[in-house]
């Protein structure tokens, strides 16, 4: 197990090195020069589209709001409060910095990966809509490229225990146990019900349940936090000068804070970007693919707010709440940091509301990822395997919450870039495609698509 351990450390070295955070940033810049900032300039249209979007006008299975919502759930999750906290503590506060950065790019990334999900789904043997990555290589790319979709879906069906499962039920077993002693085998029986009430009805039963949770448990998180921040405003101007300064000059040791290079600060904070609002990893499209929407721009505009609302601002606050309530440097990392942060500021209070938080953000997360998992693995082998699959997705939730999983987080983060890899990749050779459905969209000023451009192996 040793050897197993040093090799997947080695690999996630490798990429997670800079090839991998260049290419993450550089398609989405790319993207976003291309499309000539539209995905920032156009966020009111977003807001708009969004808010008239919990009725679906087009075909597909689910409103746009609730393909919104189910992204969100799965981007919303220990991501936004241990992953934040990570790299903080491993980048000091210039991380933050380079977490916005990836949003911001991430936003004309998310853009793209909707817009082709859309453009080139297909319905499976019952008839439901399916799509992402691996169908937009295979459609969009033709089949030269099927090779690369499933390594894709591959990498997907792996990574979705780790990242959306086995990470998410630890972190709620955990900090269950720590705040109010809750034994972590009866955490993972409760999760694991939970869970297979929601699962077990599909995508429409999904949609439904994190159209209802995650509006709620997001503005209820950055709620608290504004509280937090409010209560320690003589130090935001500091805090934000900190965020600033080191992610462009190294951090000194300070306290319990060992240090950190310029390059730990980018490292850690795109990778703990990309790990929270999964801008090029390839994920969401896969939920945005189910949208009832009347084509590929109106989706793309509301997917792309995910990336701004996970990370522009639930990020933010995770981060600057660290920051200004000066815990960074007492050598805490991870929940415990952002816990230590919040109690800090909201003694008796604070510890418990970060552990209701992650709780909710993590089981968000479960089931928001167990779609996407499906998903990958109905690629490879048909729709056949589906409900075998749920019932493998509902078992791992016990042993993820009961069990040691530094190795399954470490094995999480390197699929994390295997999965970006294929769909980094498809995005880039797939640009003018992008480019010309937003050229015509925006040149009929913005009027309503047909709800006929997705794409099938028929068509």
């Amino acid at each position: 197990m040793e050897m197993i351990n040093s090799v997947v450390g080695w690999v996630n070295g490798v990429v997670w090195g800079p090839p991998m955070l260049i290419l993450i940033l550089g398609v989405g810049a790319f993207m976003q020069i291309s499309l000539k900032l539209m995905p920032i300039l156009r966020m009111p249209h977003g807001f708009r589209l969004l808010a008239k979007g919990r009725k679906g006008t087009g075909e597909g299975q689910i409103s746009p709001f609730n393909a919104l919502m189910t992204a969100l759930s799965a981007t919303i999750g220990t991501g936004n409060i241990a992953g934040v906290a990570t790299a903080v503590f491993l980048g000091g506060p210039g991380a933050l910095f380079w977490m916005w950065m990836t949003a911001l790019v991430g936003m004309a990334t998310k853009y793209s990966e909707a817009v082709l999900a859309v453009k080139f789904r297909e319905r499976d043997t019952a008839g439901n809509y399916v799509g992402g990555p691996m169908y937009y290589i295979k459609n969009g790319l033709g089949q030269k490229w099927a090779w690369l979709g499933a390594a894709f879906a591959i990498f997907g069906a792996i990574a979705a225990f780790g990242i959306g499962n086995g990470v998410q039920a630890n972190g709620v077993a955990q900090v269950l146990e720590a705040n109010f002693g809750f034994n972590t085998s009866v955490t993972g029986v409760v999760l694991m019900v939970l869970t297979g009430a929601v699962i077990l009805g599909g995508i429409t039963r999904i949609g439904a349940v994190a159209g209802a949770l995650v509006p709620f448990m997001a503005v209820s998180y950055v709620t608290i936090g504004l509280i937090v921040l409010m209560l320690n405003a003589d130090q935001l101007g500091n805090a934000l000068n900190l965020v600033f300064t080191h992610a462009f000059t190294s951090t000194a040791a300070e306290g319990g804070f060992a240090g950190a290079a310029v390059w730990a600060a980018i490292r850690f904070g795109v990778a703990r970007g990309v790990f929270s609002n999964e801008a090029g990893l390839g994920s969401a499209p896969i939920a945005h693919a189910a949208a009832e929407t009347k084509g590929p721009v109106n989706q793309g505009l509301i997917a792309m707010l995910g990336t701004f609302i996970d990370t522009i601002i639930v990020c933010s606050i995770t981060g600057l709440a660290i920051i200004t309530s000066g815990v960074w440097t007492s050598g805490e990392s991870g929940a415990a940091l952002t816990s230590l942060a919040f109690e800090t500021t909201l003694p008796g209070f604070g510890g418990y509301m970060i552990a209701i938080s992650l709780s909710i953000f993590a089981f968000t997360t479960i089931i928001g990822w167990s779609y996407y998992g499906e998903k990958c693995v109905g690629y490879l082998m048909g729709a056949k395997v589906l409900l075998t699959y749920r019932v493998l997705w509902i078992a791992m939730i016990y042993f993820g919450a009961t069990a040691d999983l530094g190795f399954i987080w470490l094995l999480a983060d390197t699929l994390n870039a295997m999965m970006a890899l294929p769909n980094l990749i498809a995005i880039a050779l797939l640009s003018p495609v992008v480019i010309k459905v937003t050229q015509e969209f925006f040149a009929s000023g913005g009027a309503t698509e047909e709800p006929g451009s997705d794409k099938s192996p028929a068509e």
